[in-house]
């Protein structure tokens, strides 16, 4: 086997990132390519005139010994800080309610959690002063490519290139790839990414496709669910005896009083935020409504639980944001091919386990070496 000296990672959430970041420090050359205009993936917020709210992940919590060593890093910089809120659990003990999480990578943290209260006592960690502040801490030094959509891949002897909608066939080539993406999307591009730009087949010998149709097969063996997300504006305080709850009943599965959470400022003219997430099962149902149709049913079941009508609201559509667990044993690092996966997907979901996928696949790329 050669050796690997340069590496492209497509994707820059947070395993993503995790896994660059660790190839870095390796001494590897990396690039990493995001089809987004920002960073973060789904430890995402939103902003607008006065206000800001993280519509994607919510909170983070730290279980592994290596990412408590890593959220304290971020501590110690300042891109994250514990979160107190008061927390209720709402609703019935429905046995047939998924209690995962409505969205992956931590969007409510440990909503597996909800019977007894959350994270059985774990510390709730937050990005400072907005949820994307790690990742973009992460990404500086690493020249993220954002608005690269890798659309084609190509084998190019030993080595790998990308064509991008953007940009066309990247000039560079490199000797392993990391897809760092949802499941559907990493099982799209390795089916049909060798299709190149022209829409003709793309060159690449029998044993380089059939590896890469391994690996989308451990893609499509997962299965990714969507979550409706509503950000809410408040020119008054909300009077709510909780900061965030989990809900057992109804669209809702989470409400949090986004303001709340440390280092957020907001504007004279935006007061509070709120964020509502909806639970997979009714998102799943109601993934292709309009905002408007899926607000106005969130917005009913807050007001269920005694939340006054926001002044403004944001509706945003996650059509990939949690997964279902995956089959055991699934592998997806090649090291024959230099062609790897990461991703909250294949690690138990939350903020957590897409670090750890990232940080341990990279540590299986740097395994490589002769």
């Amino acid at each position: 086997m050669t050796s690997i000296s340069s590496v492209a990672v497509v994707g820059a959430g947070l395993a993503g990132l995790s896994c660059a970041q660790a190839l870095r420090s390796a001494g590897l050359q990396v690039t990493v390519l995001d089809k987004s205009r920002g960073v973060a993936g789904r430890m995402s917020t939103r902003r607008g005139e006065g206000w800001q709210a993280d519509h994607g992940a919510q909170y983070f919590t730290a279980r592994h010994p290596a990412f408590a060593a890593e959220v304290a890093r971020w501590t110690d910089v300042g891109v994250a800080a514990p979160w107190t809120p008061r927390i209720a659990v709402l609703g019935g003990d429905d046995p047939q309610r998924d209690l995962r999480g409505s969205l992956g990578g931590g969007a409510s943290g440990g909503v597996g959690d909800a019977r007894e209260g959350g994270d059985g006592g774990l510390v709730r960690h937050v990005g400072v002063p907005r949820m994307t502040s790690p990742a973009q801490w992460l990404a500086e030094g690493l020249g993220v490519r954002t608005g690269h959509t890798v659309q084609a891949v190509q084998r190019d002897g030993a080595r790998w290139r990308l064509g991008t909608a953007e940009h066309g066939w990247l000039p560079e080539a490199f000797d392993a790839l990391v897809l760092a993406m949802p499941a559907p999307q990493a099982d799209t591009l390795l089916r049909r990414g060798w299709q190149g730009m022209d829409g003709a087949v793309a060159d690449a010998d029998a044993d380089a496709r059939a590896h890469a149709q391994a690996l989308a097969d451990v893609a499509a063996a997962v299965t990714m669910r969507g979550c409706w997300a509503l950000m809410l504006r408040f020119d008054a305080p909300v009077d709510l005896p909780f900061d965030a709850a989990f809900v057992n009943a109804g669209p809702l599965r989470w409400m949090a009083r986004d303001s709340h959470k440390p280092g957020r400022t907001m504007s004279a003219t935006a007061c509070e935020t709120w964020v509502l997430h909806a639970s997979p099962e009714w998102s799943e149902a109601h993934i292709e409504d309009t905002p408007e149709v899926a607000a106005e049913a969130l917005l009913a079941a807050f007001a269920g639980w005694g939340g006054p009508s926001p002044a403004a609201w944001t509706a945003h559509r996650w059509r990939y944001a949690d997964s279902l667990p995956p089959p055991p044993g699934l592998r997806h690092w090649l090291p024959e091919q230099g062609l790897g996966l990461c991703g909250d997907w294949l690690a138990a979901g939350k903020v957590e386990g897409a670090w750890l996928s990232g940080h341990g696949l990279a540590m299986q790329v740097l395994g490589r070496q002769v």
